[in-house]
């Protein structure tokens, strides 16, 4: 029997979340709609890092140990690589996209839920993901579907409503030569010592307190 996802990882709840919070000092936020809110900062273009349920089994972070922001940037894969990830600049990000509009933007013909699969981007979409697509114009893609990953699912959705793009750009949540986070102390730690604007935990969120540069 095929398996439907690798969401096989540790998962914590609010509770644990809000201890960990409680830890930082910082001002915390319970939201009702945290897809909702991701979305909104994504498309007003803030670095989010997303933490939510399970963590992943594997290399690859797939919404729920994220950092995310909007690939319709033209200098977002700058500015991640500046202010967060402090990796080489030639190394790319990868597009979730979701799965019914993967064919639309992508050229390949079967879902692609674990981002090992790398396809060209269909031309006229190369210059409306500048940020998640290579030089050679293809993009390691990860489709998300609603059944399987529905928190995930809305929030690219909802992103999709202000930006016009069913395509968000996400990363691993850790910065160079360091995993993947795991414990909410982790997320924390990695989002103090990086540019990330905000990061959600399960329904918490923090938000640094200067503004996101504009660009």
């Amino acid at each position: 029997m095929p398996i439907k996802h690798v969401l096989y990882g540790p998962t914590y709840s609010n509770d644990e979340i809000k201890k960990a919070l409680n830890l930082t000092g910082y001002t915390i936020t319970e939201l009702s709609d945290p897809a909702e809110t991701a979305a909104k900062l994504i498309a007003d273009g803030c670095i989010v890092g997303w933490y939510q349920g399970r963590s992943e089994f594997g290399p690859r972070a797939l919404g729920h140990r994220s950092i995310l922001a909007d690939p319709g940037r033209e200098n977002m894969k700058e500015e991640i690589n500046a202010r967060v990830k402090y990796r080489e600049e030639f190394r790319p990000f990868a597009p979730s996209v979701l799965e019914e509009r993967a064919t639309d933007i992508f050229s390949f013909d079967s879902p692609s839920p674990y981002m090992t699969i790398a396809c060209d981007v269909n031309d006229n979409w190369v210059n409306k993901l500048p940020a998640t697509t290579h030089v050679n114009n293809t993009a390691r893609v990860q489709t998300v579907n609603k059944e399987i990953d529905p928190l995930y699912y809305a929030l690219i959705s909802n992103t999709a409503k202000k930006t016009d793009l069913p395509v968000v750009l996400n990363t691993s949540f850790n910065i160079k030569g360091q995993p993947i986070v795991e414990t909410p102390l982790d997320a924390l730690s990695t989002f103090s010592g990086t540019g990330m604007d905000a990061v959600i935990l399960g329904t918490y969120i923090v938000k640094k307190p200067e503004k996101p540069r504009a660009f």
